[in-house]
């Protein structure tokens, strides 16, 4: 489908226009313009509505809605607030999987354009795209909301599929409704947080009597029990003493087991601890004297270990002496082996010296009898010259045989190309192919090889086109079979398959084939039995046993005898057949039963006949051979010039080889005077080493002051050695005399060890019984502490308690029999109620709980009170100015249009939840005012009644803009008229948004004004060229002349 033009309007003369529009007359969120792609009755869409009224005009069924589904889901709606569907993959074009809806609207400037693309296949998944960069959906919602629009709402967008719900609305959805689409944002959200607060203001009202209720209950209940409640607390008063006293008891216990550890224990105990104590001192006195023994002794054994000491140091420094004295020795016999090998040397030196001056002086003599050597530089350059003319021969020798070699290539693809040519024409295929595009199959060529190529993808054979699986040998068969089969049959396609029919008719549908499919059995027929009377008439044959064919194809063949003889053909029941020049047809009418002949010429066959130029053929076999004399030619002179490249490359390869010799005979000349060089210098540093060597006097001399030396310090080492004797002995001496010392005072140590071991024992012994005294002290302070601790469990002791215990009996007996006489006193005391007590004392705990909940309850209601009197003295006054203000307009609208309407609110006291907007309105003068509704008004007169409520809200909106899709269908014409007037009048102010008012029909002799744009949506088979034609901008005559066309 062709996109439609721009909507074409002329300028609204406004003066200097509000802050609110541009120079452009948009408002910021006014839709520019709106793109579809494949969205449902749309293959591409472009259009670009005004700033103020746009008239979308269309018959039914041309996709105007389908414009309010793109507006609606393209500003992430959702599909259900159509109406239509509950999945955006029905919204794609039938036949297609994916499209896209893209809306740009208006930002702070005329180029400032906010796009948001959806993009939506099958699979009912979208993607989404703000300004060409993909986003969430939640940031693209995020981006709406900043221009307020909202396409669920009634007011602002209302569907073709929606209109009627709008009548439906309740006047508590409408006032949230309008809420939502003028005034102060605040409006939705403080009407929501009345609603809120006036449950929360119910629940506490209810919540506030129950509480009451059930404190008074309790207190009656209470005061009922009160005397039974005092005996119970009397002998719960009994027990509690009898408590007080079996409290008393375990500490009773316990102070006379307290007093008796104090008198026995403890007393024995101190006793033991006093003996263990003198024996100790006993033991400790007699161990001073051995510490005094071991003291001396100690010295002894440390004087002891220093001597032995010394004893390890002196032979060690022995066993170094000796060790210094083996090495003396030893250098000394080296020194005498150094003198003797230095008279061997000095006499082999000497011959040494003599033959190296005779190899130097013939080094020499052959360095200075090499004749130097000269390049020949003549030489050298002529044969450099010879070499570059070589290499520019060889040069322009190959550029001239790759230009032949080129122009071999190309003559050769050309005689390729003419042997290909030839074999196709030769081809009996490629001729029938060639026939068939004489008679008007351009492309059965290209159709035919593409079946060949694809012919696995077929289910079953496939056959074609006919002309080629059709053999006659007969060529006056050929001329029958060809004059009874139709022309277009020869280029189909067959196909065995219904699967590959389909494919196959696609395919060929770019190609302009025919496919048809064989579905039924092949039909065996017998072979014709030729009667003599037949033969008499001349008919020899029948047509389907003269050719071979995949499909059988049942006529008779005649001779000229037949020809003559027709009118007697037709006695022997043949009601078909062929004779050389005409076709022979008899039919029998259903109905008067008489029989029609019809004679037909025979056209002489075109298919069945190479329709090839002898002469084409003559001129290719022509230039084939001319070709091939060419590349014959061609190859010889390709071989003359490889041969002249072999020669000249031979030539150069010789000059190199001279040059290369030149070159070697010179290095070889340098390389040798420079190892002669090399040599000479070699001997005279060996000659020169040789005359450095120090002579045999001065290192014999040498060697005979250092044997000198180390008799010396041989004669030093003995005595040292001697001088470490007697020091070894000295020490041995003093080592024995300690050591026997020692002996004595071991012996009189181990006397006196044995009188401390009897001491010890005697401690020990006194040590072990008061070890046993203090166990028993601890077992039984461990039984006092388990007493207090079992008292303590009991009672802990406080001065109330000591006070309480004093006045009590002070003896166990006497203590236990006061605890039972009063707890017979208590059990003497019955009730029928056991519980009487804890049922009061929940009952009285339950009334103060009861009372602080309901403190805090009547607080938290005088704050409900105070935060609905707060939000609502802001809610009720607004929303009171705006519905007085909607009712103006509204009113005055309805009294223009001779009717009567009025738009009030319906308030209902702290019940902020069944506030709602009323509309009453009368279309009669004897009727009175009604609420609008299905069950009172028409079909018509609701549309009225809704669009004049929009109407009304136009001052008040702070939307970019609002859609109305066909609200005129069931108007009567005068009310259409006067709606329309209604719409051109507030859509010229200053500050009204943008509308869309989609409808099928408009009536004649409207009043238009600048503000209305006509979008007119046309559909249709033949559209396409009269689309072009308005879109580019010509007249409505030039429209219709194209169409006409």
């Amino acid at each position: 489908m062709a996109a439609p033009r721009a909507a074409k309007r002329a300028k609204l003369d406004r003066g200097a226009a509000p802050p609110q529009r541009g120079e452009d007359d948009y408002v910021l969120g006014n839709i520019v313009e709106i793109e579809l792609c494949n969205f449902m009755t749309y293959d591409r869409l472009v259009c670009r509505p005004g700033p103020r009224l746009n008239l979308v005009v269309g018959p039914n069924g041309s996709g105007k809605s389908s414009l309010v589904c793109a507006i609606a889901l393209g500003l992430a709606g959702d599909p259900n607030i159509l109406g239509r569907a509950s999945s955006v993959g029905a919204f794609v074009k039938r036949g297609e999987v994916a499209g896209h809806v893209k809306i740009s609207l208006r930002g702070d400037t005329p180029d400032d354009m906010i796009c948001i693309t959806r993009k939506i296949d099958t699979k009912n998944k979208s993607e989404w795209l703000l300004n060409g960069a993909t986003v969430p959906r939640k940031e693209v919602i995020d981006a709406i909301k900043k221009f307020n629009i909202q396409v669920n709402n009634l007011t602002q967008f209302l569907p073709q599929d929606r209109v009627s719900e709008f009548a439906k609305l309740s006047p508590i959805q409408l006032l949230e409704e309008t809420e939502k689409a003028i005034g102060d944002p605040d409006l939705p959200v403080q009407h929501r947080q009345l609603v809120e607060r006036s449950k929360e203001l119910k629940a506490l009202e209810v919540a506030l009597k129950q509480k009451e209720q059930t404190l008074n209950n309790l207190k009656a209940l209470n005061a009922q029990q009160e005397k039974d409640v005092e005996r119970v607390r009397l002998r719960d008063n009994l027990l509690r003493k009898a408590e007080l006293m079996k409290k008393k008891l375990p500490w009773l216990k316990f102070d006379m087991m307290r007093k008796e550890f104090r008198e026995v224990i403890e007393e024995q105990e101190k006793i033991a601890k006093k003996k263990m104590e003198e024996a100790a001192r006993i033991w400790e006195d007699s161990k001073g004297p051995i510490e005094e023994l071991k003291k001396h002794r100690a010295t002894y054994t440390s004087n002891i270990k220093k001597i032995s000491k010394q004893v390890n140091e002196n032979t060690t420094k022995r066993q170094k002496v000796m060790e210094d004295e083996l090495q003396l020795n030893a250098e000394l016999r080296a020194a005498f082996d150094d003198i003797d090998h230095l008279k061997k040397q000095e006499k082999s030196r000497q011959q040494r010296i003599l033959k190296a001056k005779e190899d130097f002086a013939a080094a020499e003599k052959e360095l200075k009898d090499l004749q130097p050597y000269e390049l020949p530089r003549d030489e050298m350059a002529q044969l450099t010259e010879q070499i570059a003319r070589v290499n520019v021969e060889i040069k322009n020798l190959k550029a001239e045989r790759n230009g032949v070699e080129s122009q071999l290539a190309r003559e050769e693809e050309r005689m390729r190309k003419c042997s290909d040519r030839l074999k196709e024409m030769e081809s009996k295929n490629s001729k029938l192919l060639q026939r068939l595009r004489t008679t008007g199959a351009d492309n059965i060529t290209e159709a035919y090889y593409w079946v060949q190529e694809n012919k696995k993808k077929f289910r079953r054979e496939v056959y074609g086109p006919v002309l080629l699986e059709v053999n006659v040998q007969d060529k006056l068969h050929a001329t029958y079979l060809e004059n009874h089969v139709p022309n277009y049959i020869w280029k189909s396609f067959i196909t065995q398959d219904a699967s590959d029919r389909d494919y196959m008719a696609r395919q060929m549908k770019k190609y302009g084939i025919p496919v048809l499919n064989y579905a039924g059995e092949r039909i065996r027929t017998r072979p014709l039995n030729i009667t003599p009377e037949m033969k008499q008439l001349g008919i020899y044959s029948r047509l389907d046993q003269e050719f071979n064919a995949p499909d059988a194809v049942k006529e008779y063949i005649g001779t000229d005898e037949t020809h003559r003889r027709a009118d007697e053909v037709s006695k022997i029941g043949i009601s078909d057949f062929w004779t050389p020049d005409n076709h022979y047809r008899w039919s029998k009418s259903r109905y008067g039963g008489h029989i029609s002949g019809f004679v037909d010429t025979v056209h002489p066959s075109r298919l069945f006949v190479s329709n090839l130029d002898v002469s084409d053929i003559e001129n290719l076999q022509l230039q084939k051979e001319q070709h091939k004399k060419n590349i014959e030619g061609m190859n010889e002179a390709i071989t003359k010039f490889r041969k002249k490249q072999r020669q000249l490359e031979d030539e150069e390869a010789n000059i190199l080889k001279q040059k290369e010799e030149i070159i070697n005979t010179m290095r070889f000349e340098k390389k040798r005077r420079e190892e002669l060089q090399s040599r000479v210098d070699m001997r005279r540093r060996m000659l020169e080493d040789l005359f450095q060597e120090d002579d045999v006097e001065s290192s014999t001399r040498k060697l005979v002051d250092q044997v000198a030396k180390l008799n010396d310090k041989r004669f030093q080492t003995m005595i040292k050695l001697k001088d470490l004797l007697t020091e070894a002995v000295a020490l041995k001496w003093s080592h024995t005399e300690k050591h026997m010392a020692s002996i004595e005072l071991d012996a009189k140590i181990w006397e006196m060890e044995k009188g401390v071991k009897k001491f010890e024992k005697d401690a020990n012994h006194a040590a072990r019984e008061y070890e046993d005294r203090k166990r028993i002290t601890q077992e039984h302070m461990r039984k006092l502490a388990l007493a207090k601790q079992h008292a303590e469990s009991i009672a802990m002791l406080t001065e109330d308690l000591n006070k309480e215990f004093d006045v009590m009996p002070r003896t166990i007996e006497e203590l236990e029999a006061a605890i039972q006489d009063t707890e017979s006193e208590a059990n003497s005391m019955l009730f029928l109620n056991q519980n009487v007590l804890q049922e009061y004392q929940n009952r009285q705990r339950e009334i103060e709980s009861i009372s602080n909940k309901l403190k805090d309850d009547k607080d938290q209601y005088e704050m409900c009170c105070s935060e609905i009197e707060s939000v609502k003295g802001k809610w009720l006054p607004t929303l009171r100015t705006l519905v007085s203000k909607i009712n103006d307009t509204f009113s005055r609208n309805f009294q223009e249009m001779a009717v009567a309407g009025e738009v009030s609110l319906d308030e209902h006291g702290l019940d902020f939840d069944h506030y709602g907007i009323l509309i009453k309105v009368k279309f009669r003068q004897t009727s009175q005012l009604q609420v609008l509704s299905a069950h009172h008004q028409s079909g018509g007169e609701r549309s009225v009644s809704t669009i004049l409520y929009l109407v009304s809200l136009q001052d008040l909106t702070n939307c970019p803009f609002r859609v109305v899709d066909e609200i005129n269908q069931g108007m009567d014409p005068i009310n259409e008229r006067k709606m329309f007037q209604q719409l051109v009048r507030a859509a010229s102010q200053i500050n009204t948004p943008q509308c869309f008012l989609l409808t099928p029909k408009l009536l004649p002799d409207l009043e238009y004004s600048g503000a209305c744009s006509i979008l007119n949506i046309m559909n249709g088979p033949w559209i396409e060229e009269p689309a072009k034609v308005w879109s580019a901008g010509d007249c409505w005559r030039m429209v219709m002349s194209a169409g006409g066309r």
